[in-house]
């Protein structure tokens, strides 16, 4: 049998699991409740006033955390998913990462709402070649009910993949690059021209970041900027060491720094030994450059004028 051939059978047994169900009758672990909204909307600092006080409703995208199963998994999966998996691994599809997701919002979700949900193997795909490696992906869609009302759908795909073949590293690796897009391209624009700009809402002069196209606080489209002034606090910090990635040296401290304008990004602390910063402690914004076309904003610790 030629390597078409197998592919083509390959493919002809994955799609026999599409349309079979993954998870039938699972149920969420807790109701909708406010504690959980309460964390979400600070760890995403989402401050919109529908998601507090009596009337509270849940973030349209949390969908996905009132059917999540913790460590201990749900008792309502079937074998069809891990059958599946078994045949992709067998093919020496043996990787596998997260792609998308896409959901769809029927009504809202309400604290005390009991969770309902089933979820089905909607599609596989022909075999694909990304720059990951050849595999194929995987969508699965979920109902989610409330009170056996359908209340949205989420679909997450992956793809499980045999990686690639790495080429051996001959330059110098260089940093990631950001992904700049319609939404977010004048706050890089902004970096090159040394200037840290913050989104303000037109109609509530709510400042936000990272760049949104609206407004979190009152949901308008309308906005313009302020240049941040360059003063802060590390609000949080971690101190990276592994996984080590090229281009990176770890160990080394990542803060969350809270500006002056209210606002909180994520960037490195430098200027002083990772195992040195605090939380509380003050910074300032500058640039560093990490290669000829690329400069990221940074923030350093102590006197701005000290060496590393």
């Amino acid at each position: 049998m030629s390597g078409t051939d197998g592919a083509d059978a390959l493919y002809e047994r994955l799609t026999a699991f599409v349309g079979r169900s993954a998870a039938s009758a699972g149920t969420g672990k807790d109701p909708v409740n406010l504690p959980m909204i309460r964390h979400w909307c600070e760890a995403m600092g989402d401050t919109h006033p529908a998601y507090e006080g009596p009337d509270a409703v849940a973030p349209p995208t949390m969908l996905q955390a009132w059917t999540m199963g913790g460590l201990s998994g749900h008792t309502a999966r079937s074998s069809a998913y891990e059958e599946l998996f078994a045949l992709l691994d067998g093919a020496g599809y043996t990787s596998v990462v997260a792609t998308d997701c896409e959901q769809e919002y029927l009504r809202p979700l309400r604290p005390g709402d009991e969770i309902g949900f089933d979820t089905v193997i909607e599609s596989v795909s022909e075999r694909k070649t990304t720059k990951l490696g050849t595999g194929h992906f995987v969508t699965t869609r979920t109902d989610v009910r409330a009170g056996g009302e359908l209340a949205g759908t989420h679909r997450f795909r992956i793809l499980k993949y045999a990686p690639a073949a790495r080429p051996v590293e001959k330059t110098t690796p260089r940093r990631p690059r950001p992904v700049v897009n319609r939404d977010n391209a004048g706050f890089w624009e902004g970096v090159a021209g040394h200037r840290l700009l913050i989104q303000r809402c037109v109609d509530c002069a709510e400042p936000r970041f990272p760049w949104l196209p609206g407004c979190n606080a009152c949901g308008s489209r309308e906005w313009d900027t302020v240049e941040a002034s360059g003063e802060g606090t590390v609000y949080s910090y971690v101190v990276m060491h592994h996984p080590s990635f090229p281009a990176f040296d770890p160990p080394y401290a990542v803060g969350l720094i809270e500006l002056a304008e209210g606002v909180r990004m994520i960037s490195n602390v430098v200027g002083v030994p990772y195992d040195k910063v605090r939380i509380g402690m003050p910074v300032r914004l500058e640039f560093l450059r990490v290669d000829e076309d690329l400069e990221l904003p940074v923030f350093r610790a102590g006197d701005a004028g000290e060496e590393d």
